[in-house]
């Protein structure tokens, strides 16, 4: 049909394709020797249509022998490529393309296992390993791969459904011929492996002929889910499927119902293709023979090679057109570009899709169009709607092997033994109670039988490492103990949740705290903010001195008492006992500040001290594990433990590392000083202070690990359904009744004997924030007060004379600061004596003479007018106060009188004559 009606669209075209055919019988050896025929006898230029992918794999030498192309329209084995010839032209889906669309379903419904059923040839082989690495992509693990010959019977058949029975896998993969498939399905349906909880896909080479599969045979397959490239339903594809049914139809009157699949599509448009390239090369029929004439000549050495079939092979690897079954376009290797692919759900008399697949989109219910749900409902097994887990406890069969480990030690965690008149092994512990707690939580009944591991003496047969890697293996389906999850055994095999807390600690000898001695009262504190504290203390004295000192009688006087009394005000805020009165705004915020910062350091510091004094305390031998490597001690470990590899990465050698078995033992290597340190899991080492808590601390440092974990094989479908199952334990109650019947009530240490940490002082880091508020608090203050004071100062100044020098302002600021402020409202009372106020009149007067002496004299304010101030020199120094202008006396001093010898007015003036009103 596909050269009858090529020619008759294209009647012009100078070059016809005369068709030589030649039936296999589906023997891969008769196929290779019709081929030698039509290359050697016939002469033909092009081989088209090699079925099956073994009879192809022969075809493809040959023809690039002859350098003819060979076309394959049915031929899907991924395996092809790898030949790589330029004459070899695939014009269908390799199988490859099909198993993203598998895997794709797959990590929708959340499947974490998955068995492909195959036929065991070249065909069913070559898409295994395509499908496995697909699967790795969305975290499936194929667990085990059922091949099945092709000439298997029934009860083979039979025999081999029944052992994937007794697996907990009810995913499966079938890819097989429709007529072995078929078989498959209908021994599955007899015994009960369509039934609920199921799952089955079949490839394109099932679902490509699903409508032309007896009725019966359906009838056992409802429920399954397959993939097919996907076919536009176009109006050509429509016409065209009717004219070959008419035409089928009067060639095989016999045939009911036939329909055609994607295989006839695709063996249509290679048709097309090939007379394309033919047109485009320039073929012409000159090498042409009868197609009748047939001889039995296949001798490999008189192949020639095609002229023209170079050329013939470069305009095909160029075709490019609309047809039938899509886009029809050749890939640079010879494939055909991929297309979408349907997901059908077989219900009823046929074929239902549920949804899309691209390779750029993923699933989608719609082709061209994206949705929230990835499919549409479907119909599994047994006419069930819930979408099955994909794994099944089986009733029957193999128990699941869990090995647990053999040890000597710490036989409250797990505890293997044997009783010698029965011969029965017994499996005791923590850790097994754990797991058996665990699994009666599960939905669903879980048959196992612990294994222990050991040789033939009864004795451990390795390290954990060697049991964790047993599952690896597939010796163990589980292991069950006291097995720390650590990331190189993760590399292999998947942990549950873990249930015990994390981290491998250090052991170590205790003994009497020593340093409680005439010092002890400086221990609570680090000498850092011991000095930290210290400066703060003269600090604060000096601010409030330079905000008082103007202003409060207390800060006031010779320097000494000056200094006494600050350092003796700051000082005495420690106990709260300072009298002095704080006249100033900005020296009582200081104060409040400072307060509240000394009553958080003496709350502290008491706290510390009395636990110091009161608390038993036990000092452990070795805090730091540097100390142990410079040292070059002898630490130990629990043997068979990972611990022995954590200690040689961090710098023991191995002959400074000393085993241990048991707690006890343990305690006599420390006994005997064999070893000074200790490394061990945190709960084994709780166990062993239980035992010890009077001898031995847990310190410093830690590293991080993940506790106890169940070890099951990668990719497990049993490991999110164990963690759950070990949430719900280890939240409740159950948990800490386990723990009490293994360990007791009184399990833990005293924590004075339980850990300690390295350096328990109270520091400046804790602090620090404390002393910046007060320190902030002080210096802003100084610097209000400072600013204040020199504004007040540079306003009263006299702009009509002439500015000092700098250093002069600076002595003139430095003489004032340190006089009283008697505008202060503290000094304006003092001198009032009855009803008459007294007052002095004082002025300094700077001689070369280097000395001075003070004169004062009173003035009454109802004589001063006529008052005489005794005589002055060059050394008088006169006194005066403003109280005389709130009388409204005018005081007139005449520096001149009985004067002598040069001389200044103190207050930075010139002049030589004081006016006040």
């Amino acid at each position: 049909m596909a050269v009858s009606e090529f020619y008759d669209a294209h009647p012009n075209y100078t070059t016809r394709i005369v068709i030589a055919t030649r039936d296999s019988g589906g023997d891969v050896v008769q196929a290779a020797a019709s081929a030698l025929d039509l290359i050697n006898n016939v002469q033909v230029q092009a081989i088209l249509g090699p079925e099956t992918s073994m009879q192809a794999n022969f075809l493809i030498p040959l023809g690039e022998k002859a350098q003819i192309p060979v076309i394959s329209f049915s031929a899907s084995s991924p395996t092809l490529a790898s030949i790589r010839s330029p004459y070899f032209f695939r014009a269908t889906q390799k199988d490859s393309t099909q198993v993203n669309a598998i895997a794709a379903i797959v990590k929708a419904f959340s499947w974490r296992q998955v068995v492909p059923i195959y036929v065991d040839n070249a065909y069913g082989e070559g898409i295994v390993p395509s499908l496995v690495d697909s699967l790795d992509a969305v975290d499936a693990r194929v667990p085990y791969r059922s091949a099945i010959s092709a000439s298997a019977t029934d009860d083979q058949i039979g025999q081999e459904l029944y052992k994937l029975m007794t697996m907990q896998t009810r995913v499966f993969v079938v890819h097989m011929a429709p007529n072995l498939g078929a078989r498959l399905f209908a021994k599955a349906k007899e015994v009960e492996m369509m039934s609920p909880g199921y799952v089955w896909i079949v490839t394109d080479g099932i679902t490509g002929f699903l409508n032309s599969i007896d009725s019966s045979v359906l009838e056992s397959m409802q429920g399954v889910l397959g993939v097919k490239p996907h076919v536009p339903r176009t109006k050509e594809v429509l016409e065209f499927r009717s004219r070959w049914k008419r035409k089928f139809q009067r060639d095989h009157p016999e045939i009911l119902d036939a329909d055609l699949n994607s295989y006839g599509l695709w063996a249509y448009d290679a048709t097309v293709a090939l007379a394309t390239a033919i047109e485009k090369a320039g073929q012409d029929n000159s090498s042409s023979s009868n197609a009748g004439n047939v001889t039995n000549s296949t001798d490999l050495d008189r192949i020639r090679a095609s002229s023209s079939g170079p050329n013939l092979a470069l305009e095909l690897s160029r075709a490019k057109f609309a047809g039938l079954s899509g886009e029809f376009a050749m890939e640079p290797d010879g494939q055909l570009k991929g297309s979408a692919y349907e997901v059908v759900n077989v219900n009823g008399n046929g074929g239902r899709v549920v949804g899309y697949w691209t390779r750029g989109g993923g699933l989608a219910r719609e082709l061209a169009n994206e949705s929230t749900s990835l499919m549409r409902t479907v119909i599994w097994p047994g006419d069930a709607a819930a979408v099955p887990k994909g794994f099944q406890m089986p009733t029957s069969g193999k128990k699941l092997r869990i090995g647990v480990p053999v040890k000597d030690g710490f036989s409250e965690f797990v505890s293997v033994t044997t009783d010698p008149e029965t011969n029965k092994t017994s499996v005791t512990g923590y850790c097994i109670d754990i797991f058996e707690a665990v699994v009666q939580t599960l939905p669903y009944a879980l048959p196992f039988e612990y294994v222990p591991f050991a040789n033939a003496t009864g004795d451990s047969a390795g390290t954990y490492n060697d049991l964790v890697y047993q599952v690896f293996l597939g010796n163990f389906d589980a292991v069950v103990g006291d097995t720390t999850v650590i990331a190189n055994r993760s590399n292999y095999v998947d942990f549950t949740l873990p249930y015990t807390e994390s981290g491998v600690s250090m052991v170590v000898p205790v003994r009497p705290d020593g340093s409680k001695n005439a010092w002890l009262f400086l221990k609570p504190l680090t000498w850092d903010l011991w000095m930290t504290t210290f400066l703060f203390f003269l600090f604060i004295g000096f601010v409030v001195w330079v905000l008082e000192h103007r202003i409060s009688k207390d800060f006031r006087g010779p320097p000494s008492h000056q200094a006494g009394t600050s350092l003796w005000f700051s000082f005495s805020t420690m106990v709260f006992a300072h009298r002095e009165n704080v006249v100033s705004n900005l020296a009582r915020t200081v104060v409040i500040i400072w307060c509240f910062v000394v009553l958080i350091l003496t709350q502290s510091y008491t706290a510390s001290f009395t636990s110091l004094l009161t608390v038993q305390r036990l000092q452990p031998t070795v805090t730091d594990i540097n100390e142990l490597l410079r040292k070059g001690e002898f630490v130990g470990y629990q043997d068979g433990s990972f611990v022995v590899g954590l200690l040689k990465r961090i710098g023991f050698r191995d002959d400074r590392l000393v085993p241990y078995d048991n707690s006890d033992h343990c305690d006599t290597l420390f006994g005997q000083g064999r070893i000074a340190a200790a490394f061990d899991e945190i709960p084994y080492i709780k166990l062993f202070l239980a035992k010890h808590c009077s001898k031995y601390m847990m310190t410093d440092p830690s590293y991080k690990t993940d506790g106890f974990g169940f070890v099951f094989p990668k990719g497990s479908v049993l490991v999110p359904d164990i963690s759950r199952a070990v949430l719900n334990v280890t939240e409740g109650d159950k948990m800490t009744k386990i723990e009490e019947a293994w360990f007791g009530k009184n399990s833990r240490c005293p924590e004075s004997s339980t850990s300690v940490s390295p350096g328990g002082q109270l520091g400046l880091n804790s602090f620090w924030s404390l002393f910046l508020i007060a320190g902030v608090a002080a210096v802003s203050a100084l610097i209000i007060f400072a600013a204040t004071f020199v504004y007040q100062q540079q306003e009263g100044e006299d702009n009509s004379q002439s500015k000092p020098s700098f250093w002069r302002r600076i002595m003139r600021l430095l003489r004032t600061f340190d006089k009283k402020d008697l505008k202060c409202h503290t000094f304006r009372d003092d001198n009032r004596v009855g009803n008459n106020e007294v007052n002095l009149v004082s002025l300094n007067v700077m001689s070369p003479s280097a000395y001075s002496v003070q004169t004062e004299f009173p003035v009454d304010s109802s004589t001063a007018a006529a008052a005489t101030p005794p005589p002055i020199d060059s050394s008088t120094e006169l006194h005066y106060n403003d109280n005389v202008e709130a009388q409204g006396v005018e005081i007139s001093i005449d520096l001149h009188q009985n004067f002598s010898g040069a001389g200044q007015i103190d207050d930075g003036y010139d002049n030589d004559e004081i006016t006040r009103h």
